[in-house]
């Protein structure tokens, strides 16, 4: 199964994505892609069936992304917490993660030819070490597409992340000043460091709530939630998110506006386009990708 499917449209979802198109798109949407076990049991299906279902429904996903004309996608594949599973589940979860990167380097042709590029946000360094090279590879081979961006959020939760990013300023930050440490500044050692604001979290299963997932970046997010498992979403659902953001969007853009001014008052007075911090963060993306080389040959 590829990353990106080959979704055949009907003539009626045809038209629908057109007419969607005509209204303002989110750049960033988040998927929380929740309920692969429960639809493994009313499925009567084994729960790593469920998830290899969740995948298969990703990739249809993507197609709809890219056809719609969204840049960037962040899923939530698996949190740190989900290592509290049975030692099966888990076991059964690595061992699918490892076939699906597999495949995507078998199939990097046509990542390259859409543009994708894989990023994958989370503590990389839980995983084993046969899962962290692939990880490292996928990232690596795929860095310089620019068409789609997919952050897979893997081994990650929001607090993991925040306290890396602190633990980061402390050991490589020895030329920051007292005055240099700011919300900005945390922001940019996150994980999603290149990445904007997600505009849109759709969530599936019927849960409202955010599990830990990009709580620092949600603050002006529309949620769309929907009470359908996962590996249930249609492309009905996916264009009825979409619309659901057209309809909301114009009420959040005061807002973005006040926002994006507000960071930029605080990046000036925190001393944030100084030499030492932009050093500083230039210096921890060049760590964060020595990591990735480090892991990509390891034996």
């Amino acid at each position: 199964m590829s990353w990106v499917s080959d979704y055949k449209y009907t003539w009626f979802q045809k038209l629908a994505v057109n007419v969607i198109r005509c209204g303002p798109l989110p750049y960033h949407i988040g998927f929380v892609m929740d309920g692969n076990r429960r639809y493994a049991t009313s499925q009567q299906i084994r729960k790593i069936d469920g998830h290899a279902k969740g995948f298969e429904k990703l990739a249809d996903c993507l197609r709809w992304c890219l056809d719609v004309g969204i840049r960037e996608v962040t899923t939530f594949a698996f949190s740190i917490e989900n290592f509290k599973r049975s030692e099966e589940e888990v076991s059964g979860l690595m061992d699918l993660a490892r076939e699906k990167f597999s495949k995507l380097l078998q199939e990097l042709p046509k990542l390259h030819e859409h543009g994708v590029r894989i990023r994958v946000i989370g503590n990389i360094g839980l995983l084993p070490d046969d899962l962290q090279k692939l990880i490292a590879q996928t990232m690596l081979e795929t860095e310089n597409n620019n068409k789609l961006f997919l952050n897979v959020a893997f081994s990650y939760t929001s607090r993991d992340e925040i306290t890396q990013a602190v633990q980061d300023v402390l050991i490589h930050g020895d030329g920051l000043l007292e005055g240099d440490i700011s919300e900005r500044l945390i922001e940019e050692c996150l994980y999603s460091r290149h990445s904007p604001q997600p505009d849109l979290l759709f969530r599936t299963s019927g849960e409202t709530r955010i599990s830990d997932f990009l709580m620092w970046q949600l603050n002006s997010t529309i949620l769309y939630f929907t009470k359908i498992f996962w590996p249930q979403l249609t492309i009905w659902e996916f264009l009825s998110g979409i619309f659901c953001y057209q309809r909301d969007s114009l009420n959040m853009k005061s807002f973005r506006s006040y926002e994006r001014l507000e960071k930029m008052a605080v990046a000036r007075n925190s001393g944030f386009y100084t030499e030492r911090v932009q050093n500083f963060l230039q210096c921890l993306d060049t760590y964060r990708r020595n990591a990735l080389l480090k892991w990509s040959t390891a034996q």
